[in-house]
């Protein structure tokens, strides 16, 4: 039976397609409890099909009686609720599962759901062709829609893959979801855990954010807490490690590890084979083991050393990061995205290999030098342009709280880029799809960067004016307004970051551009925006409209 308590209640959102309406019948069944659609509901209270109520009354009360139909739903005790699939774009929805409900995502991916759709459409007794396999390109609007929702199922408790599981198996993990939430909450969570701002699931790999003011010493117990053991081997650069290494070192052997430290030269130059083969050496030196474990501490190039050395090294090591710089917190240190560069490219040898664990003290960012932090913006206003515009207008009315890093928005805003970061990489773990959206203004940069032999521009800065550069091809190719591409402007701005640049060679750069990892088929596939929020992917861009951008933003 159900516990009898107020959270005992479990609601299932996510896309259309992904099972939420046979999966929570089944979990109803496999506990005792209730069982309600709203779907259903909602035709109860119109007395009428749910096509009908589009039809003859508009979207606006469809929307109504599916607040009510929630509204029943969340107040019954020990019921399993399956939701429509836009209800969680209203706050109020939101709100009201999280207060009443342990909320479980069912993900799917864009090509999963589209073979449901039309397998549903073909094999129904009494078909209603969906609005989402209407037109030309059902798989594109499934896959740019649920672009649009991802952040909103970001609020789930727990996040389920169902494309290659079965009916029974979905539901066993809709329980083993529900349960742990409902005992960690009945245990009040231990304090560290406040820190927890999402955990990746990918399907090699599922592991814990933290972002947190001051957490850095609690890092062996929350590694003890993910059940790692063994020697750890600390990479860290010799800018960060004499601030921060020392502390590192004794949170660790604190909790009983045995800690080795390696440094390596700061800087982007440093990502190379070269220094990779250091490391090896390094972990020869100390009889590394295949259970030993490496901790990333510094930015994001500490971070990608680190983390090919991890996934290279007696076939993959455990490894974790510890993100000291603001662009390593809020993208790099999450997704599992490991390189090292090679001098005709940016991060051209590497592997995807997902970390154990990853923790992010923004208090660290107080002695991060001025340029860093500055450049350490672009990520999380990228992330911003391409999936959330509500989180651009957050950043446009609280720049100079986060510049001057005030703890609280500061903390709030990184968590927020991180889960946004997770939730894309969660459904597309190895950029095979939707994950190239992160890519937006990196074509250019990685051009930019491999043209001055990564000595003059922080990452941060080359991302800041190939987004730059992006959005005024988005508008003349008529994506974009003029206005979006004046508010993007303006943001950089208002932080800072640059929007162009001179004196780099752009034969060079269009040569790097070439060897871009997003190269498809000899074409380059590019991230725009369509609108704030909204990106687009396309790979016929013509090369004078390039041309005409890029001579716009790389002046002589």
């Amino acid at each position: 039976m159900c516990p009898h308590k107020a959270n005992s209640n479990i609601a299932l959102i996510g896309f259309s397609a992904t099972g939420k309406s046979i999966v929570a019948r089944k979990v109803a069944q496999l506990l005792n409890c209730d069982f309600v659609d709203t779907d259903d509901e909602i035709v109860k209270l119109a007395g009428k099909a749910i096509p009908d109520i589009f039809q003859q009354d508009g979207e606006d009360k469809f929307r109504q009686l599916e607040r009510e139909a929630l509204r029943q739903a969340c107040y019954k005790e020990k019921v399993v609720i399956a939701t429509g699939g836009g209800a969680i774009i209203d706050p109020g929805n939101r709100d009201l599962l999280l207060e009443t409900s342990v909320v479980v995502h069912l993900e799917a991916r864009a090509d999963t759901i589209h073979h449901r759709l039309l397998r549903d459409a073909f094999y129904s007794s009494n078909p209603v062709v969906r609005p989402l396999l209407d037109g030309d390109s059902p798989l594109e609007r499934i896959r740019q829609l649920k672009i649009s929702r991802q952040p909103y199922y970001a609020i789930a408790d727990w996040t389920v893959h169902t494309d290659n599981l079965t009916l029974e198996e979905v539901s066993q993990e809709v329980i083993k979801g529900w349960r742990y939430v409902n005992r960690g909450r009945e245990e009040e969570k231990q304090p560290m855990e406040s820190d927890l701002v999402c955990k990746v699931e990918t399907a090699t790999a599922r592991y814990p954010v933290y972002v947190g003011w001051g957490i850095l010493d609690k890092l062996g117990e929350k590694m003890r807490q993910a059940g790692l053991s063994g020697t750890i081997n600390i990479i860290s650069d010799e800018i960060v490690f004499p601030i921060y290494g020392t502390r590192v070192k004794k949170a660790l052997e604190n909790d009983g590890f045995v800690v080795n430290c390696c440094l390596v030269p700061p800087g982007e130059a440093t990502k190379n084979i070269d220094q990779a083969v250091k490391i090896y050496d390094f972990l020869i030196e100390h009889h590394a083991e295949r259970m030993d474990i490496i901790v990333a501490v510094g930015g994001g190039m500490v971070g990608d050393l680190a983390g090919f050395a991890a996934a290279t090294f007696l076939r993959g090591l455990p490894w974790l990061q510890v993100p000291t710089s603001l662009v390593a917190m809020a993208d790099a240190s999450i997704g599992g995205k490991v390189a090292i560069d090679h001098p005709r490219g940016k991060n051209l040898i590497g592997a995807f290999y997902q970390p154990s664990l990853v923790l992010a003290d923004v208090q660290t960012l107080t002695t991060l030098p001025e340029r860093e932090l500055t450049s350490g913006w672009s990520e999380i206003i990228k992330h911003s342009l391409i999936l959330d515009a509500e989180f651009f207008q957050l950043l446009e009315a609280n720049a100079e709280d986060l510049i001057r890093l005030t703890p609280d928005i500061t903390s709030k805003v990184i968590a927020h880029s991180a889960t946004i970061k997770a939730q894309v990489v969660a459904e597309d773990e190895r950029e095979t799809g939707k994950r190239i959206i992160l890519n937006y203004g990196h074509t250019i940069a990685h051009g930019l960067e491999a043209a001055s032999k990564y000595e003059r521009f922080l990452h941060g800065e080359a991302v800041a004016i190939g987004m730059m550069a992006a959005a005024k091809l988005s508008h003349r190719l008529g994506l974009l307004s003029q206005n979006a591409v004046e508010r993007q402007k303006a943001l950089l701005e208002k932080f800072r970051l640059p929007t162009d640049c001179s004196g780099v060679n752009l034969a060079d750069v269009l040569a790097a551009m070439e060897l871009d990892k997003k190269v498809r088929g000899k074409a380059i596939q590019w991230v725009l925006l369509e609108d704030i929020g909204k990106v687009a992917i396309r790979s016929d861009v013509p090369q004078s409209e390039l041309s005409n951008v890029l001579k716009q933003v790389v002046k002589p």
